[in-house]
């Protein structure tokens, strides 16, 4: 893959990355600083994440349409504006509404640069590339892309507790406008770009929408979903922890402790044989989730809620790697880009949601509340599991009374 995306590709994508990893818990950090409330913090991060869920899809049907370069391009323009206008607005006298419409405007200008290089990667695997490598070469490579998503969403905020506690709490959102301008728009222009623009030359033709609503593709958003409800009630319980111990800023800095397995067993996962199916790494590997979050929510204290997110993040980077091959796998003719955007817009809104929800739970209730509530997105994430292992179960079975399963071999794919 290197020598067909060139060596200065994968660098600039992955940091490319960082500024939409940053948003959430930059926002929170920013809006828990500058307007004093745990609760409202939360809620301007579900802005960030209802705004990203409401038009990221629009900027991947636009890059399916007319071409990443164009696409990415206005978007991040856009959204290197809005995170300075919003570190500008939360210490303004505007009143709330002004601050949770600029962390929607974060939100939706989102450049979903990790959506559109799993695209990228996925046009060039299956037009560069002879068909018998197509197969091993696209799950070795969803599995860096989502090692690479998960080191830059758990070091992300690392980055912004270190940016807060050192500088000033708009000093993340500062920073990832600049990121923005810089590597966004260099992964725009990058030359790989020019692999997606055959559909805004009409060169393939798009599956009709209706496709994007298979049960087994919903499956596997659903599924993305929980994750992302897992990184924000995992962060805002943590946040609220360390706030009552008087630091909440440094939240972010232990948050990283989760990427540390997460992000090596999420490369490893590519070396698992074949007869370690997709159905079955997601339901193993969201297990680990549940047994990492039952230590959170049980934690007395912070060696054991630091001993559940490192038990989590053994099954964090797996899951995702098997949930985006199977959404790459299941993605409708020409229309990849729009089917990563919708899951990289999942991971957003649920992170964005979880903070929001679990930020008001943990003022009403306190902190122990809020540490249980990880629990509960791990339980979705295993739910969305065996119901993907169910509906491949009676696709396998049809297939097979068909007739059209005789002398197949199980692969990675399958259950």
């Amino acid at each position: 893959m290197l020598s067909i995306a060139g060596p200065t590709y994968f660098p600039i994508a992955l940091v490319a990355r960082l500024p939409f990893a940053m948003m959430v818990v930059g926002v929170l950090t920013l809006v828990v600083t500058g307007r004093d409330s745990l609760a409202f913090g939360g809620l301007s991060s579900a802005m960030v994440g209802i705004g990203s869920a409401a038009v990221g899809p629009l900027v991947g049907a636009a890059a399916d349409r007319f071409g990443q370069r164009r696409a990415v391009l206005a978007a991040g323009i856009v959204n290197s504006l809005a995170l300075l206008l919003m570190a500008w607005v939360v210490f303004s006298p505007l009143p709330g509404w002004a601050v949770l419409a600029s962390a929607a405007l974060v939100g939706a200008s989102a450049p979903q640069v990790g959506p559109m290089s799993r695209s990228r990667v996925v046009t060039m695997i299956t037009t560069k590339l002879p068909e018998g490598r197509r197969g091993r070469t696209l799950l070795s490579m969803m599995a860096y892309e989502s090692a690479a998503d998960e080191v830059i969403f758990v070091f992300g905020p690392v980055i912004v507790g270190m940016l807060a506690t050192t500088m000033s709490p708009a000093a993340p959102m500062i920073g990832a406008a600049a990121l923005t301008i810089l590597f966004v728009g260099a992964f725009a222009l990058h030359p790989t770009g020019r692999a997606t623009d055959q559909h805004a030359a009409g060169t393939v033709e798009q599956a009709p929408a209706r496709e994007l609503r298979d049960p087994a593709l919903v499956t596997v958003v659903a599924g993305v979903f929980g994750v992302g409800l897992f990184f924000g009630f995992t962060l805002t319980g943590l946040t609220a922890f360390m706030r009552d111990a008087g630091n909440a800023e440094a939240a972010g800095l232990f948050y990283g402790v989760m990427g540390v397995g997460s992000a090596a067993l999420a490369l490893g996962s590519a070396l698992l044989p074949d007869a370690f199916t997709l159905g079955r790494r997601w339901i193993t590997f969201s297990l680990a989730m549940v047994a990492g979050a039952s230590l959170i929510a049980a934690a007395p204290s912070l060696p054991w809620l630091v001993a559940g997110l490192a038990v989590a993040g053994i099954g964090v980077g797996p899951t995702l790697v098997t949930e985006f091959s199977l959404g790459a796998a299941r993605s409708p003719r020409g229309r990849s880009a729009t089917v990563m955007t919708i899951l990289g817009s999942a991971i957003i809104l649920g992170q964005s949601l979880a903070s929001a929800v679990n930020g008001e739970l943990a003022e009403r209730f306190g902190t122990g509340v809020a540490q249980c509530m990880p629990l509960v997105a791990t339980l979705i994430v295993l739910s969305a599991g065996l119901v993907n292992a169910g509906l491949t179960r009676r696709q396998s079975e049809a297939a097979t009374r068909a007739g059209e399963g005789e002398g197949d071999q199980p692969g990675p794919f399958a259950t």
